[in-house]
């Protein structure tokens, strides 16, 4: 107990100086934290991905889109229980330099899409309002709260692949089965989409922008995803069929480069911890040999001498890996208000705050390793004479 309170008091000797140091960990931790975090986040669609859905997309671009031909057939295939479809429909809402205004606008089979998805889950009287009517919308509960829409509103968008001014009635809000869930998208019907086309722009394809299907078993994947793709080789509109998962990791890789700088970025910053701290212990060990001199002259051995600098470099480093855990979470919350639609599923998550406590400490030993072996066996008279 006595050494453990030698080692606290030395810790805050210099109370300004341990303090500054403190708050320079704590930023750098709450930055490492932030990064990950980040890093997570834009990892959740694959993460949250279904075991037993698959994506058919366009072969050549996920642009183009698919014959509605082809769901029928698709329906076919030994394994498949249940398919449906959906078109990415983008559209502008408001201003567009705002990023609170972008969200996943999708026009979906209303008869199979929420089947399919049992992961947004709609009221059974705001799902039947939803299917009565053709212009319908259903919302997800955490856009609905963020532009404080309400079931019967008009949400106007102005449209860029489709062109035109397009109104939607909010219909239904629907809740993530799970935290994870996404709960900022918009869902409407395909049919309105397909209908107002033909009106403004005759001749133009609308099909499937990619086709859902659920199957029996994950191991029928491989299986029903060579069925599929055989079927379509030859035909003007190729397919390539994947899991849900690899489906998310292709978007995930498009910006891959940006995940790794990320992912480097946030050890780089382990280095700085280090070096911040590395540099109060080492002004403290100076100051102090003449002190850890006199302690071995009354019996204290150079392993008290090594425990008293190794354990004031982990307190000061848990500190403030401690100060800065704390800090991260409201700063990630804020993060995530600032650009929900960019990051619908973002948390601060226990592995996170493990890794920087334990990056805290480990630079704490490292940063004092070097001084506390100097001190350690430094003889006596050494340092008696050495002036801090």
């Amino acid at each position: 107990m006595k050494i453990l309170k030698i080692i606290f008091r030395n810790a805050f000797r210099h109370k300004l100086r341990s303090i500054l140091t403190i708050l320079g960990i704590a930023t750098a931790v709450m930055a490492f934290g932030l990064l990950r975090t980040i890093v997570g986040a834009w990892n959740s669609g694959v993460a949250n991905s279904s075991d037993n859905r698959m994506i058919v997309r366009h072969r050549v671009s996920f642009i183009f889109p698919l014959p509605q031909a082809d769901r029928p057939e698709i329906a076919k295939v030994p394994g498949v229980t249940r398919v449906t479809w959906a078109n990415w429909f983008g559209g502008v809402y408001g201003d567009a330099n705002d990023f609170r205004n972008f969200w996943p606008r999708i026009a979906v089979d209303p008869e199979t899409y929420f089947k399919v998805y049992p992961e947004f889950q709609v009221p059974p009287d705001q799902l039947a309002a939803f299917l009565a009517d053709r212009s319908g919308a259903i919302i997800g509960r955490k856009l609905a709260a963020q532009h404080n829409f309400k079931i019967g509103d008009v949400i106007t968008l102005n449209g860029d692949i489709f062109p035109g001014t397009w109104q939607f009635t909010v219909r239904g809000v629907y809740t993530g089965k799970e935290p994870s869930t996404d709960e900022t998208q918009m869902f409407f019907q395909w049919d309105y989409l397909y209908e107002n086309v033909n009106q403004r722009e005759p001749g133009r394809n609308v099909g499937a922008g990619w086709y859902v299907i659920q199957v029996d078993r994950p191991d029928d994947m491989p299986k029903v995803a060579a069925l599929v793709d055989t079927m379509y080789t030859n035909s003007q509109a190729p397919t390539k069929t994947e899991s849900e998962r690899a489906f998310q990791q292709g978007f995930v890789a498009m910006s891959s480069a940006i995940i790794t700088s990320l992912e480097v970025i946030s050890f780089v910053i382990i280095g700085i911890i280090l070096l911040v701290l590395a540099n109060t212990i080492v002004m403290a060990v100076r100051e102090r040999t003449r002190e850890y001199a006199v302690l071995k002259t009354l019996g204290f051995t150079g392993r008290h001498v090594l425990t008293f600098i190794l354990g004031e470099a982990m307190v000061i480093g848990l500190l403030g890996g401690l100060l800065g855990v704390v800090l991260t979470f409201p700063i990630v919350q804020g993060f995530g208000k600032a650009l929900p639609t960019f990051f619908p599923v973002i948390g601060v998550s226990g592995f996170t705050v493990v890794l920087a406590l334990i990056a805290a400490g480990l630079c704490g030993l490292a940063a004092g390793a070097a001084p506390a072996l100097r001190a350690a066996r430094m003889p006596i008279v050494a340092g008696l004479r050495t002036v801090g």
